[in-house]
């Protein structure tokens, strides 16, 4: 029966199969991780304006207090990730490079993970403004990476009618587990953070995407659903990138969403498993983002693990509790593919992080020689969005990079990698690309 559905999965056209390489955490449930003696709280852990400081040095916050208010409807607020005392407000390391104002909260020896701050909502009888406004308290953000504020995404433009909600839990990227564990183990949170969705979005249906890898988590979630439930699943293929935004949508519904378009332009709202299971766990009881699943693995570590991580943790406690005391050149933040290498240890976990690898020294694909393009097209035949990234590269490496957006769709471009993947001469298309786009964007703002 399995094979039949992994043979009448539906794809898109191109993409790579890496090895997935998620074997070493995907049958591990998820724990608990305790809390570090000192807890770095990140103002701006989203796409949008950072949140304003509520608290001051020295005060008492208890664990799911809000500790800094939303600026804006372009934000979300901060609430505490521990009970402590505020040890000051600082500008603090951040995984991007970059310093950031953090609120830093020193732990009590004492706490327990005990959620203190809440109330029950009555969400059944909120009107759609409501359920955007108790979604933006929750600080809640696409968990996918993105870090969008999720209760911006969930509000449509008026002159758009939605009629399907999309639910990504794919998690192509290798390594990664954690979407894979909490449709197994929140199944009635992800249901009913979907339900959520769907009221406010005004959508007639849900599909979750799942890749045909994670069959016990599509039975699993059928067996709670009935037969005339506006929510199904929809199995598609295991291959990279199935977890983009847009290429879901065309596996799934066979729409294709305009270049420079968003989702919305074909009557598709598309939210990640995570984040719709968080909403379904926190605004029925008006509590905020506080903690969140991080899979830590690779060979780096000894204690490979789904864990529960609260926002804040310093990553150098997190990699101690999993096991490891290596070289920090080996670490990303994320995965393999579209992550981050991380240059300090002394950065905190934020509400974006959903992997933290430790690989060794072969997958550093910065050590490897580059080579001149032999014209081969494997990119081409790689790239899910059909673009040309050998042109690109070549326009990239003369800075031409208005060409490269105005007649080659460098835009479009989501930074998959799976052009670099293939690449037989090793070269770094992808950050060519990333620097183009940074570059223009200076132009445009300057």
């Amino acid at each position: 029966m399995r094979l039949l559905q992994s043979f009448f999965a539906k794809t898109f056209a191109h993409g790579i199969h890496p090895p997935t390489s998620k074997g070493q955490t995907d049958h591990l449930a998820i724990r608990r991780m305790p809390f570090s003696p000192r807890m770095m709280v990140p103002l701006s852990q989203h796409i949008g304006a950072p949140a304003k400081v509520l608290v001051h040095k020295g005060q008492e916050v208890v664990r799911g207090e809000p500790i800094a208010r939303a600026e804006g409807f372009m934000s979300v607020p901060m609430h505490a990730p521990v009970t402590g005392i505020v040890e000051g407000i600082e500008l603090m390391p951040t995984a991007r490079g970059p310093k950031s104002e953090a609120i830093i909260i020193n732990t009590y020896q004492a706490a327990d993970q005990q959620v203190l701050y809440g109330a029950d909502y009555e969400w059944q009888n909120a009107s759609t403004e409501e359920l955007i406004q108790q979604i933006q308290n929750t600080g809640m953000v696409g968990l996918g990476g993105a870090g969008f504020p999720s209760h911006v995404k969930m509000q449509v433009p008026e002159d758009h009618v939605i009629d399907t909600l999309v639910v990504n839990g794919c998690e192509c990227e290798p390594y990664l587990t954690t979407d894979h564990r909490l449709m197994l183990e929140k199944t009635d949170s992800l249901i009913l953070g979907i339900r959520i969705a769907l009221r406010i979005s005004g959508a007639q249906r849900a599909i979750i995407g799942i890749e045909d890898n994670k069959m016990d988590a599509v039975e699993t979630i059928r067996e709670r659903l009935t037969e005339d439930d506006p929510v199904s699943v929809g199995v598609v293929k295991t291959k990279y990138p199935q977890g983009s935004e847009k290429l879901l949508i065309t596996a799934l519904l066979d729409r294709e969403v305009p270049s420079g378009g968003h989702s919305y332009h074909v009557g598709v709202v598309v939210n990640n498993v995570a984040t719709l299971a968080l909403i379904g766990e926190l605004l029925p009881k008006q509590q905020g983002l506080i903690e969140r699943v991080v899979t830590i693995a690779g060979p780096g570590v000894t204690k490979p693990g789904n864990y529960l991580v609260p926002m804040g943790t310093p990553l150098r406690f997190a990699l101690e509790y999993a096991g490891y005391f290596g070289d920090i050149s080996r670490l990303i933040l994320g995965g393999p593919m579209m992550g981050n290498t991380v240059a300090s240890l002394d950065v905190p976990m934020t509400k974006t992080v959903s992997g933290i690898l430790v690989l060794e020294q072969t997958h550093d694909s910065g050590k490897q020689k580059t080579y001149p393009c032999i014209q081969c097209s494997r990119c081409l035949d790689a790239c899910p969005i059909n673009l040309n990234p050998s042109q690109l590269g070549r326009l990239a490496a003369k800075r031409q990079y208005e060409v490269m957006a105005d007649q080659f769709h460098l835009n479009d471009c989501f930074e998959c990698g799976s052009c670099s993947y293939v690449c037989p001469s090793n070269i770094p298309l992808v950050q060519y690309f990333r620097i183009a786009k940074s570059v223009n964007r200076e132009r445009v703002a300057a």
